[in-house]
């Protein structure tokens, strides 16, 4: 099995997107055995929250499911894990090096490596562009799924 955390600052928009969008997209061409998925936080100011209104209103308008989840905090502990930490930007990438210490097996990712245009998806808790977040997101998921069918040792 292949466990992905997807990380954000606090659990509560772009990271718990992202674990929704992949969990619909991998239920339509794999086993739930196959790939385990989970989404977490790098702060604890959100820790038991449930996702941000608008971003569950998003996930919902482009009908993708997303109810029960609550903000959770990674652990240093959560590295032995899981095969694959995928970030949502720099700060992501600086804070969860904070926590681990250190990648030495290489598993931390930002999503939109895995496309070709690279680089951060913007935090729609500031700018309030939902959509377009969940477009970035959507598109790093599937270039994170390509990724994976690429290299099924990963399974």
């Amino acid at each position: 099995m292949l466990g992905i955390m997807f990380v954000c600052h606090g659990n509560i928009c772009r990271s718990p997107t992202a674990e929704f969008i992949m969990k619909d997209l991998v239920k339509k061409e794999y086993s739930e055995t196959d790939i385990y998925i989970a989404s977490s936080a790098t702060s604890t100011e959100e820790i038991g929250n449930p996702i941000y209104p608008p971003a569950k209103a998003e996930l919902s308008r482009r009908g993708i499911p997303c109810g029960g989840k609550r903000a959770v905090q990674l652990k240093k502990s959560d590295y032995e894990k899981y095969d694959m930490f995928i970030v949502m930007d720099a700060n992501n990438m600086r804070n969860i090096m904070r926590i681990f210490g250190s990648d030495p097996d290489g598993k931390v990712h930002k999503l939109l490596d895995f496309t070709d245009r690279g680089g951060d998806i913007s935090d729609p808790w500031y700018n309030g562009r939902f959509d377009i977040a969940f477009d970035d997101i959507y598109r790093g998921c599937t270039g994170l799924l390509k990724h994976i069918k690429a290299s099924p040792k990963q399974l």
